[in-house]
């Protein structure tokens, strides 16, 4: 997102903290009705772009969404999707997927609050690995011929008793409605959301061998130190690398390993 998009959902985050951090509100069931509001919004053009239309006044769009949503979702979703519509869009798409971002937030935080967030990165991270690595897998939960039920029913037999509830929440519902993204993609963002949540950034280290607990503390402090914040490391294991390790930061690279330095080499010799 960037211009006036970016500046609403800034807003529309800050209402969301304000609002979990402050009430009792339940997370878990702001989610399930964010969430539904995303499928409805992403469905219906028409009124997303009546919602984001810059020439209607903002409390006009804001009775608008009251009048759609009082009685299908609690107060709460009523008044942070009506604050939402008040602000200024650059395109309507953007209202759908900032939406789904609070809706996802929603979850994190009430895995926040419960003390399972850690465990939720991580559970993100394998189950990515784990799609990467199984071709059968990916294939059956991007299968555009099977049902939402279908893979739902599948994420659940996986997952269920085996995963924190909101990750298998999170899953479920990217693989069920991935609203044109990649399973990969959908399940990166997650990961970089629920970092967020702390304020910290994500590390996804590969290493031919796993870490020692000194060894990750010593790597995370000093990622810390080089980008200014903290830092959560997803740690992968991947015998081919020899030696060393690999560390991914966003779109950054840190290549430490024997397989790169080889490489390196051959292409001195070749050049």
């Amino acid at each position: 997102m960037n211009g006036a998009s970016r500046e609403a959902l800034a807003t529309a985050r800050e209402s969301l903290d304000a609002l979990t951090d402050n009430t009792p509100v339940d997370a878990a069931k702001l989610a399930d009705e964010l969430a539904a509001v995303t499928v409805l919004l992403d469905r219906e053009v028409s009124l997303r772009r009546v919602l984001t239309d810059p020439a209607q006044a903002g409390e006009a769009k804001a009775a608008l969404a009251q009048r759609l949503l009082s009685g299908q979702v609690g107060g709460e979703t009523v008044d942070l999707v009506s604050g939402m519509v008040r602000s200024r869009w650059s395109r309507s798409r953007d209202l759908v997927d900032a939406t789904e971002e609070l809706a996802n937030t929603a979850d994190l935080t009430a895995a926040q609050k419960a003390g399972a967030l850690d465990d939720v990165e991580d559970e993100l991270f394998r189950f990515g690995r784990i799609v990467s690595s199984s071709t059968e897998l990916r294939s059956a939960l991007t299968d555009k011929t099977a049902t939402a039920t279908a893979k739902g029913e599948l994420l659940r037999s996986l997952l269920g008793g085996r995963a924190n509830r909101t990750t298998e929440r999170l899953v479920v519902r990217l693989v069920t409605q991935p609203r044109g993204r990649s399973l990969e993609a959908g399940l990166e963002s997650l990961s970089k959301l629920a970092a967020a949540r702390r304020d910290r950034m994500v590390a996804v280290v590969t290493s031919a061998v796993p870490l020692t607990d000194q060894q990750k503390q010593r790597l995370g402090a000093v990622l810390a130190k080089l980008y200014g914040r903290e830092m959560h490391l997803n740690l992968d294991v991947d015998p081919s690398v020899l030696g060393g390790i690999s560390v991914r930061v966003g779109d950054e690279v840190i290549d430490g390993t024997v397989s790169e330095r080889l490489g390196e080499a051959k292409r001195r010799l070749a050049g």
